[in-house]
This record gives structure tokens, sequence and C-alpha cells, in this order.
């Protein structure tokens, strides 16, 4: 290729899959051309009854100055991208470019045939310094810039049509909080009496029926003494060191014993996570912990396969599944609770999948590979949406209360912290338009496909 050529190069091809990476192509196109570079985007300049892969073609193939290839295993493995890289390869040797494709890594990838030997520009750890460090190598390749940047506005307006239109019309709106509704009266500080090795006693207390923190001698609880003496019965007998009223004991602590205000808040948080906990495990939930936190699983003890749960108000039944099978694996749905006292006592659960390996004589084992775990999750349970989440979650309180209107957490033989049954509402003041309206059994169609919903162009 000769001179004239080249300077008819000026445009940066995004190489990219749609839709999986279109929030970053429209991120960083207007970005690039504020820099003073022209760039092409499918999602942009493909217009109705355009013939989308000869205009694709044209415009790598005599207008780019570079490829901008977005990288991670699910985009290198479309085959309209590989396409393109074959394009971009031989117009690396054709032009003597060896810089023409520009790996752009989003996500982890596997390289591929065309790109195995090039250097990426890392985007991973954040878009911001993969853009600084872009325009650097731009602009020492000299890649043609425009006299005058100029941001195409239809990048703006790209991003409103896409966006949900908001209706005139109030709209309820389900929160992930749970209202604590009421505790115990007291907090209590129990100890043995006499005298007796901390270790053991500490070590004892791992299996106690109710929360219990060890603080000093003895412990922090909502629990009796002869709660205590009943667990401990070969170990000691427990007696009262002190009692304090639980709104006293969050807002000053308990000075008479050495617990300052932001330890029996701290205290307090903790007793409220060991009550989901426990209340959890004797529901027939299993605890498993992710990097994050643990959460509390639907196992195979707790529900079969495939069945659906009903839930929501009279008139308006759907159904979820906390457990199915995808893609030669089984899916587990469970929760992760985590207790909060501002604005008010509540719990914020946080949705959990894990996915199992099925067994030759059909037990199930838990993948151990977190990789494995991540790509499922993005494959499978990233299909799920919204609605598919709030529905999992609605059908799991409705497992874990019943038909009762709160959840009751046993903190001692005679007495519960009570929780809400229902996760917070709000109204707004407008209602989000709907592009998909699911009905009572819209969300488990497919039981291969998680959702009815679930295109194969998004794993």
């Amino acid at each position: 290729m000769d001179d004239d050529d080249r300077s008819v190069r000026t445009k940066l091809f995004i190489s990219k899959a749609t839709p999986g990476d279109d929030a970053f192509a429209l991120w960083i196109a207007p970005r690039l051309e504020n820099a003073g570079y022209e760039v092409f985007a499918d999602i942009l300049h493909l217009d109705t009854g355009d013939s989308w892969r000869r205009k694709l073609t044209t415009s790598l193939q005599n207008e780019s100055a570079k490829l901008l290839l977005c990288c991670s295993n699910e985009t290198l493995s479309r085959e309209g991208v590989f396409q393109e890289i074959g394009i971009a390869a031989a117009l690396s040797k054709s032009l003597d470019d060896q810089n023409f494709i520009l790996p752009l890594k989003l996500r982890s990838y596997k390289p591929v045939f065309g790109i195995v030997d090039l250097q990426y520009i890392d985007f991973e750890k954040g878009w911001a310094d993969g853009l600084a460090k872009l325009l650097k190598s731009l602009d020492s390749q000299k890649v043609p810039k425009k006299s005058k940047p100029r941001i195409q506005p239809e990048w703006a307006a790209y991003h409103q049509r896409r966006a949900i239109k908001l209706l005139n019309e109030p709209e309820v709106l389900t929160s992930n909080w749970l209202r604590i509704l009421s505790v115990p009266d007291e907090v209590r500080y129990i100890v043995p009496k006499g005298a007796l090795e901390q270790s053991r006693l500490k070590k004892a207390s791992a299996g106690f029926p109710y929360p219990i923190i060890p603080y000093g001698e003895g412990f922090i609880t909502f629990a009796n003494s002869f709660d205590a003496d009943e667990h401990f019965s070969s170990m000691a007998t427990f007696e009262y060191a002190g009692e304090i009223k639980f709104s006293e004991f969050l807002e000053d602590g308990y000075e008479a014993i050495g617990v300052a205000d932001r330890e029996a808040r701290n205290m307090v948080v903790n007793l409220l996570r060991q009550a989901w906990e426990i209340h959890c495990k004797n529901e027939g939930f299993y605890a498993h912990e992710f990097s994050n936190g643990l959460a509390q699983i639907v196992g195979h003890e707790k529900m079969d396969l495939g069945k659906r749960i009903p839930w929501g108000k009279q008139g308006q039944r759907r159904n979820s599944m906390l457990r199915n099978t995808a893609r030669g694996k089984v899916w587990e749905y469970g929760v992760s609770a985590r207790a909060h006292l501002f604005p008010f006592p509540h719990y914020r659960l946080k949705s959990r999948v894990l996915f199992l390996d099925v067994e030759e004589d059909e037990t199930t084992t838990i993948i151990d590979s977190f990789r494995v775990q991540h790509r499922l999750r993005r494959s499978i349970a990233g299909s799920w949406r919204n609605k598919a989440w709030h529905g999992r979650l609605m059908a799991f309180m409705e497992v874990l209360a019943g038909e009762s209107p709160y959840v009751a957490l046993p903190v001692r033989s005679d007495a519960h912290i009570y929780v809400d049954g229902m996760p917070i509402q709000a109204t707004s003041p407008v209602t989000a338009r709907q592009t998909n309206k699911l009905g009572e059994d819209g969300e488990e169609i497919d039981v291969t496909t998680l959702g009815g919903h679930f295109d194969e162009e998004e794993a």
C-alpha cells in the first residue's frame, strides 16, 4: 500500500460483541473523538436496510487506521469478531503495520489465532487507566487526528433510544431490605460459676443454639443462664453478671463491664448475623462461604430440583425455582444477609447462586473452581435479569417465612428476633416502562435457559 492509501485511513474500528460490549463502546468512543480521533462502531453506523457485514468489512478494509479489539473469552468466541481479526491480520501485513490490531483487555481471555503475540492494553483494572494508555499508544504511533475534535451527537441519541421510558404513573418498588420488627428487651452478660479454662469455653460456644459472643470471663447474649447451663452442662453452670436494656446497650454501650458504644453496636450486628445464620441452618438451608461473605443456600435436603415456589399477592401470583439444572450443571439459589443498624435495624439481602457437578451416581458436588463458578454465573445466571433475580428472592422469603407474615429468629429458649417476611417496599411517583412483561410462569418457561428470555448470543 502506498502513502495515498494510508492517508484515507483515519478511523479507529472497534471490534466488539453485540450487545455484550455495547456499554464499553458507548463509553470509549466519544472520549476518543474528544481526543481528535474518528471512530467506527457498528451500534452507531448501521442504518435500517444496511448489509451490516458488507459495511463493516468495507470500513475495516478501506478506511481504518487501527482495529481496537475488545478482548474477553465471550467476545473472542464470536464468529463475526473472529472474521474481523482475520481481515485485520491481513491488513497488518499489507500495510506493514505490526500494531494494526490493538487488543483491549476487558476481561481475562485466552488468545486466539491472529493475536497470540500481541501485547494488550489493560482495561480490566479500570477503564480510565486503560484509556490513558490507549491514547498514549495512538499518539506514539501517529494515528491521524482531526484538526478540530468533534464528538458525534449520535452517541447521546443512541443512549436516549435505549433508555427506559418513564410513565407518569406511580410504581411500587421492592427493596432487598428486611425490617427488624422487634428484639428482646435485654442484653445479658453471663459468666460461669467458678474458675474455668477460657479456651475450652470459647470452643464449646461454637455449637451454642443461640447467638453468643465471648467477652471477658463469659458471654454477651440474649440467652438465659439456664440456656447456657443446658448447653455447657458438662463444663460449668452459669449466672447473670449483668443485664442492660437493649436500647441503652445500642446507644451507650455497657460501661459496667467495659463495653464502649461502638463496640456494643458491633456486638449487636454480630448477634443479629448469628441469629439469621442459626435459624436458616435449623430450617434446612446449608451455609457456603463466598469470597465476600457467607450465604444460606437451598440444597437438596430442602427442595427438589425444578420445584416451583408460588409467591406474590392474590391475583398477582407468580412462581420461581430455587434449584434446577442448566447445561449439565445443578444450580442452587441462596441469600447472604448482612445486618445494619442505620437508619433503623434491618437485614440487607444479597442473592447468590452456586453451581454443582452431577456425578455418575446422581450425587452432586460443589464446583470448587472460582473461575468456573464465575463463568457459569455470567453465562447462565447473567440471563436472569432483574425480574428473575427478584422472583427468586421473593420465593426464598416465601420458603423461609412460610404462612407467617414474619420470620422468627430464636435468640433464647423463650424469645425471638422478629423480622418482616416481606422486603420493604416504596412507591415511586413514576413508572419505568417494562420491556418484557412476564406472566405467572414467565420466568421458567424454558428450564434449560433459566428464564425464557435468555439469548444464546449473550452467553
